[in-house]
């Protein structure tokens, strides 16, 4: 009963706290706030200048006071005072003071970290100002947003390649039954291209720039019509500025790399699904979710590795902090029946 009238005047929220971007989900408003997951900081003091978008932006920009930092890393806590900071950021700017209570916050979180890395998610959103804080694994979580019927005895499998991690997971009965993560994902094909312009053409580029070819030119399949894109760049030997000339073809032969470990951790996945679940999968196939199932092919690609059908996700940045929403909007009525994949901590009275 208390928990149902706190919930009448706070704003609940879920929470993708991606290694790239975090999305914050607000329950019966939606996804509110989208904004990448940065901390400008200064290298003395600690203080933090800027967070989201305007620290983003000062990446690879900064004087050596200022430092722009993702504070999460393959999708786990790498700086815990930064995260804590970011999260109270993003809290209170969604919260606004519409409420004189703490939210209940849902975050969504790899599934393979550990028990230490559960705590200190759940350690920042509370000291952040969190009244209760539930933590879903990411692949339930997308799939749940994906409207994937996870409850019924049958294989749903989800592929979630995000900016730090791609995690796979097949569910049956509203658990995961097989469970696959690996630290390759959008980032490493950022580096894969940001590294081929160090060896090819002598060039330094910033992350940004990397990322910003893999998205206007990248593909893992042939083009109808190949693209070129100029790029600005440090020359390592002369240390001036300079320009070159990519073609499509180049970028897609250094995204192999991290493609293909991708793949690897799908097949993996496949292989150690039980049989009578494997045999849904054929007809039912598997559903892609997070931004790096966008780069160009990926979806053709899968099917042809896999031979099994392969859709993408109708928003696919969006799934896993739908999937916290969709969990907000029925924790009222679990009462104290919460499911196997929730892990509900809270503070000490």
């Amino acid at each position: 009963m208390f928990d149902y009238l706190f919930s009448l005047f706070s704003n609940d929220m879920g929470i993708d706290l991606g290694t790239a971007n975090t999305l914050v989900y607000v329950k019966n408003h939606g996804i509110v706030l989208r904004e990448p997951s940065v901390v400008a900081i200064d290298r003395e003091s600690r203080k933090v200048l800027a967070i989201g978008a305007e620290a983003k932006r000062m990446l690879g920009r900064t004087p050596a006071s200022i430092v722009a930092v993702r504070p999460l890393k393959n999708g786990v806590i790498a700086d815990f005072e930064v995260t804590q900071e970011m999260i109270k950021y993003f809290i209170r700017r969604v919260h606004n003071r519409r409420s004189l209570l703490h939210p209940r916050i849902v975050i969504g979180i790899p599934s393979g970290i550990t028990e230490v890395e559960r705590r200190a998610v759940q350690e920042s959103a509370l000291q952040a100002g969190a009244r209760e804080v539930f933590l879903i694994e990411q692949p339930m979580a997308s799939a749940i947003g994906a409207d994937l019927p996870i409850s019924e005895p049958r294989a749903n499998m989800i592929v979630d390649i995000g900016g730090g991690t791609t995690q796979a997971a097949v569910i049956s009965l509203g658990g995961l039954v097989v469970s696959r993560s690996i630290d390759i994902a959008g980032d490493e094909m950022d580096e894969a291209v940001l590294q081929h312009f160090r060896r090819k053409y002598n060039l330094l580029i910033g992350e940004t720039s990397a990322e910003d070819v893999k998205i206007q030119i990248g593909s893992v399949f042939p083009l109808k019509e190949e693209k070129t894109m100029e790029v600005k760049g440090r020359d390592q030997a002369t240390g001036l500025p300079k320009t070159v000339l990519i073609t499509s073809e180049e970028v897609r032969q250094a995204l192999m790399e991290p493609v293909q470990m991708i793949l690897d951790v799908i097949k993996s996945t496949l292989e150690e699904t039980p049989a009578e679940l494997a045999a849904d999968l054929v007809d039912r196939g598997m559903v892609l979710a997070g931004g790096g199932t966008l780069l160009r092919g990926l979806p053709d690609l899968i099917r042809q590795e896999t031979e099994l059908p392969v859709h993408r996700a109708a928003d696919p940045l969006s799934c896993v902090a739908i999937g916290t929403g969709k969990f907000l909007e029925v924790l009222d009525g679990l009462g104290t029946r919460k499911s196997d994949f929730i892990t509900s901590f809270r503070p000490a009275t």
